[in-house]
């Protein structure tokens, strides 16, 4: 009985070893994230000067009538001051419409148009289903070289990060801060995100979903007939 007292106390202290060894390395990489990103958060005035090839909005939570919740909607007010102050002439609304019955991206292509944007200056990524994939398809798929992100600044230093990885010049304008229900709790699912997207930039996998080629120099329109049907055979 003593022995197996001891044997479980040594499994023990080697279990607690091993926690305090993962969470030491995500408190590093956390800091190491933000402090690689943060010099390329900037003000929207700042912005104006980059000559981006586009504003890219990442997507959040859309309500189930249709409309886009808080944080999106703050995003998206974010990027189309943006446009309108002349930071760029496209607007690229990256987010998830790969499942049946949830489509963030037509509601934000919706909001930017209802603001008086031309359709043909608003290109969609129906595939933008993570961060990673999101400016990984903006690369690969819509061929940008330097854009702007537009997204909330604790999520902005691992889409900039990421970005840097990929090789894309991007630079980040904060979204209005306002504080959203369950934000302590996003905070510290972020912390666990950067150190899973730290390890991502070091592999560089392709997206989830690839396709064809959709140059954002061109006429956003040619996105608007995308379907999940048309993703699901690029899986």
């Amino acid at each position: 009985m003593e022995n197996r007292i001891k044997r479980l106390i040594t499994i023990i202290r080697y279990l607690f070893l091993l926690l305090l060894i993962l969470f030491t390395t995500i408190i590093v990489i956390d800091a190491h994230v933000k402090n690689s990103a943060e010099d390329r958060i900037i003000s929207a005035d700042e912005s104006v000067s980059l000559n981006a090839d586009c504003i890219i909005v990442l997507g959040a939570g859309v309500r189930a009538d249709g409309t886009p919740s808080p944080m999106l909607k703050d995003r998206l007010l974010q990027g189309i001051a943006l446009y309108d102050l002349g930071a760029s002439d496209r607007l690229l609304m990256s987010g998830d419409n790969t499942k049946k019955g949830y489509d963030e991206v037509n509601t934000m292509k919706q909001y930017a148009i209802d603001k008086g944007i031309a359709s043909e200056n608003i290109f969609m990524d129906h595939a933008g289903i993570s961060t990673y994939d999101s400016i990984y398809r903006a690369k690969e798929i819509f061929q940008v070289e330097k854009i702007i992100v537009v997204t909330q600044e604790y999520h902005l230093y691992r889409a900039l990060y990421i970005s840097d990885s990929l090789g894309v010049d991007a630079y980040g304008v904060s979204a209005a801060p306002t504080i959203y229900a369950g934000q302590e709790l996003r905070e510290i699912r972020e912390i666990i995100a950067r150190a899973k997207d730290f390890v991502k930039c070091i592999i560089k996998p392709p997206a989830s979903i690839l396709g064809e080629v959709i140059p954002v120099s061109g006429d956003g329109n040619v996105t608007n007939d995308r379907s999940i049907v048309e993703y699901e055979g690029d899986v």
